[in-house]
């Protein structure tokens, strides 16, 4: 199914309002213990099991408009059932802390296994989006895979030796800004190696 226009406005509310529905969510209950079927939860877990099924309906809504979701997206989507699922079932909070570990992990691998292939796999997911040469690729490709491990060892200190309310700031916050940083650095590799400025210089 191709791509339907939709509106930018709605289309960034439903990638990014779950993610903050989940920080005021926890802000609200972090301190509060639920007793379900005889058993206690604390505020995190409680939010983790209400943020799986809104987040899936913001994908559903997401692909109904668009008809279309990234493969980004669909493996979000499929860890963050599984280890917040896994949270929740073994009430352990650790399980839905690793999952930017374990996202960043897999994509870091899938780009480091394609450049040592010779590929750049963001080229064939992104190459209407930024118009590079193949050289462009493969140089914006090995940033990112480095980028998306240094992004996963980080969220292993985060989560490890620093408190829970410390770390849901660092997701909600911290990997949001550091993305967006990281590709506002890149503009003078965009403009050498522009498809409309011809082949650039490394």
């Amino acid at each position: 199914m191709s791509e339907q226009k939709t509106n930018p406005m709605i289309k960034t509310v439903l990638e990014f309002g779950p993610i903050l529905a989940f920080f005021v969510a926890y802000l609200w209950l972090k301190d509060d213990i639920f007793t379900i079927g005889g058993r206690d939860y604390d505020g995190f877990i409680v939010v983790t099991a209400g943020f799986i099924p809104v987040f899936l309906l913001a994908m559903g809504a997401l692909w109904a408009l668009t008809g279309h979701l990234s493969k980004m997206q669909v493996v979000t989507a499929v860890l963050i059932v599984v280890f917040g699922g896994m949270s929740v079932w073994f009430n352990d909070p650790r399980f839905f802390k690793m999952k930017p570990t374990i996202i960043y992990l897999l994509f870091g691998g899938v780009l480091g296994f394609g450049l040592m292939r010779g590929t750049s796999y963001m080229q064939s997911l992104m190459d209407g989006v930024m118009p590079l040469t193949d050289e462009g690729w493969m140089i914006l490709t090995k940033r990112i895979c480095y980028f998306f491990l240094g992004l996963a060892l980080l969220n292993e200190i985060v989560w490890r030796s620093m408190s829970e309310e410390i770390w849901v700031y660092f997701k909600t916050f911290g990997l949001t800004a550091a993305i967006f940083l990281f590709f506002m650095t890149q503009g003078a590799l965009f403009r050498d190696y522009s498809t409309d400025q011809g082949e650039g210089q490394e």
